[in-house]
């Protein structure tokens, strides 16, 4: 819900110059760790942001939910708080309650790209995503897929020992309809 450090956002800009991207976090120092790569020291007032990329500093689940059907090619959720306590379960992003909404804003054939290190998450994902009808849910990829950007939280769970998975599902046809 988060871009982090933004790595994979200023790699998604540069790879796909001629998509929007739209990257959520709500922290601060993730915040200015994006601003200050993509805006020149000193001209804050001045320099624009890249003209592919909107930043929203709120809950990404709010802008999820006031997007029109059907407006995103593509997702990431990319080692994402696990809430590991289990009261804290709601948190998540990859929740049963969100799932329609997600599905509503892609559109069909879309992907929604999954990473995560933390094993109580990642059988969570693939508890939650198997009881669902709105994704194609492959097995989850043990390495990182060719195209997906490395990001810093990925080096310190491999660093650490920790083995990511990665999920790639793709919203089916008429899933997200209203």
């Amino acid at each position: 819900m988060g871009f982090g450090g933004g790595e994979h956002t200023l790699a998604q800009i540069a790879m796909h110059p001629e998509a929007g991207l739209i990257a959520c976090e709500v922290f601060v120092n993730g915040l200015c760790s994006l601003l200050s790569r993509v805006v020149p020291e000193g001209g804050e007032a001045a320099a624009p942001l890249p003209g592919n990329l909107l930043v929203w500093d709120q809950d990404a689940r709010t802008l999820i939910r006031a997007l029109p059907d059907a407006c995103l090619d593509r997702l990431f959720l990319l080692f994402p708080d696990p809430w590991p306590k289990a009261r804290h379960a709601k948190r998540r992003f990859v929740h049963p309650a969100l799932l329609a909404d997600i599905a509503r804003v892609l559109k069909a054939g879309a992907a929604w790209r999954i990473a995560s290190d933390d094993p109580t998450h990642q059988d969570w994902v693939a508890e939650v995503l198997a009881a669902q009808a709105f994704f194609a849910v492959p097995q989850p990829a043990a390495t990182r897929p060719e195209g997906w950007p490395p990001t810093r939280y990925e080096a310190k769970a491999l660093a650490a020992g920790r083995k990511p998975l990665y999920w790639e599902v793709r919203r089916l046809p008429n899933a997200g309809a209203r």
